[in-house]
């Protein structure tokens, strides 16, 4: 769609940067230049707006007030400062959300946002416009390390805005379509006898890149390939976003597709935190936000490069600072600098959910994945979801593969199980058509229920 890609970069961006004052291009200009300064100034640059948070913090949000001596006579920088503080989980945030607004901000005059709640009760904040504006500017610029513009059509596989009537879900679409060049596949109707209608929509609308669920891509490129189908237009990417990409998810979209397979790494309540490079590394926008990572039980610091619970600071969230704030991933950070000349900080790995780690009857913890590692080296399986009730009790639901399921599958499955989690673990196992996305679209393969210490609840 040029004309609309024209339109919408010559025409329509001008209008919202001259009449509603919008600085997302001259977010994505600064972002772009900062990106080349040396990993030191950029440290330095970080450090001075997290100087700048705390000071907005501890004079002007409930929930800080009580730090403000302490940080007006230390002598300690401010990424040390903020040790002394509490992490902040969701569940603490939803309970007292109103301590974390600032002195004199008006809801009214702010943007509501709210998490999918694909992990439970959803979590609603507050946000500004540059807030926005900068987590989008994060966006694009990631996007344009793959030739990538304002304006560019887009093919998203999203969760369908269930939740509105018919009038306001046809506004929706119509903006999606004509102000921001997208179309819109529902994740939800990604059934084998669609697929070749979704091509079609796909090649009509001659998207430059895709976007979209992880889990959704998947499928989607499966079933092309178990029909033989291909998407025969040129993509410049297909960005997996909001869950985590895993290795057999990547090459399987990348041989249905032909494109490569982009990770972005954010959240609604987190912003747009990291992009993958052309090089394959994921480099974390240092100029919009302060990452710690934590031992997910004690809530200490780990070793550069160790895996841990992901703190966010947003560094430019005045009207509801959340300092310290638990996303509930799990990622390591990376010392190492890349290759493509990109000096934003390198993430080692993202490793999911802190909701993914599993807890093995003699204690010790073992990361979800593991089970991908088992069901995927088989051919007998479609896919599969393993929830952990309890340390000693779980449910494996699988999608049988009916042309190359064998008996003795399930039985290594059970074994690889139990060798990870305790011998005596119990394991109901139900055979299933299909594993439905959760209300946001998601599919989650590796659920915990019971906490990661201490008694797990009784059904």
């Amino acid at each position: 769609m040029p004309l609309t890609a024209s339109l919408i970069r010559n025409v329509q961006w001008p209008l919202m940067e001259r009449f509603k004052q919008n600085q997302t291009r001259t977010y994505i200009q600064q972002l772009l230049e900062a990106q080349y300064l040396s990993p030191a100034d950029l440290q330095k640059r970080q450090s001075a707006k997290l100087k700048q948070l705390l000071d907005h913090a501890v004079q002007n949000v409930p929930a800080y007030t009580e730090f403000a001596d302490e940080w007006r006579t230390t002598a300690e920088e401010p990424e040390q400062f903020m040790q002394r503080m509490p992490l902040l989980d969701k569940r603490h945030f939803r309970e007292s959300a109103d301590r974390y607004l600032s002195a004199g901000a008006n809801p009214a005059e702010l943007i509501a946002n709210r998490t999918g709640g694909s992990t439970g009760e959803p979590t609603r904040f507050f946000l500004d416009r540059p807030t926005v504006e900068r987590y989008e500017a994060a966006r694009w610029l990631g996007l344009s390390w793959y030739g990538i513009q304002i304006g560019d059509p887009s093919v998203m596989i999203w969760g369908s805005p269930i939740e509105l009537n018919q009038r306001e879900a046809l506004r929706y679409q119509l903006k999606e379509r004509w102000l921001k060049n997208r179309l819109i596949i529902s994740a939800y109707e990604l059934e084998e006898k669609r697929i070749a209608e979704h091509l079609r929509t796909i090649r009509r609308f001659r998207p430059a890149y895709l976007y979209g669920y992880a889990s959704a891509f998947a499928l989607f490129a499966e079933l092309m390939l178990q029909k033989g189908l291909s998407l025969d237009i040129p993509l410049k990417a297909v960005i997996s976003t909001a869950e985590t990409l895993h290795e057999h998810q990547r090459k399987v979209i990348t041989e249905a597709f032909g494109a490569p397979v982009v990770n972005e790494y954010g959240a609604r309540d987190g912003g747009i935190i990291a992009y993958q490079c052309p090089a394959g590394r994921m480099h974390a926008f240092s100029e919009n936000c302060f990452l710690e990572v934590v031992d997910p039980v004690s809530g200490k610091q780990v070793p550069i490069g160790e895996a841990g619970a992901l703190l966010v600071t947003d560094l430019y969230n005045r009207v509801m600072p959340r300092l310290r704030y638990q996303l509930g991933d799990m990622l390591a950070l990376s010392a190492e600098n890349c290759s493509c000349g990109i000096n934003y900080p390198v993430l080692k790995e993202i490793d999911g959910r802190v909701d993914d780690m599993f807890v093995s009857t003699n204690g010790t913890f073992v990361h979800g994945h593991f089970i991908n590692h088992i069901i995927r080296s088989l051919d007998g399986f479609r896919t599969f979801q393993l929830v952990q009730h309890a340390p000693d009790r779980l449910t494996l639901r699988l999608v049988k593969h009916d042309e190359k399921f064998q008996p003795e599958d399930e039985l290594t499955v059970l074994a690889g199980i139990r060798s990870a989690l305790g011998g005596d673990v119990s394991i109901a196992v139900h055979y299933v058509e299909q594993i439905p996305p959760t209300a946001s679209g998601k599919t989650r393969y590796a659920i915990r229920e019971c906490p990661l210490t201490g008694s797990c609840p009784q059904e």
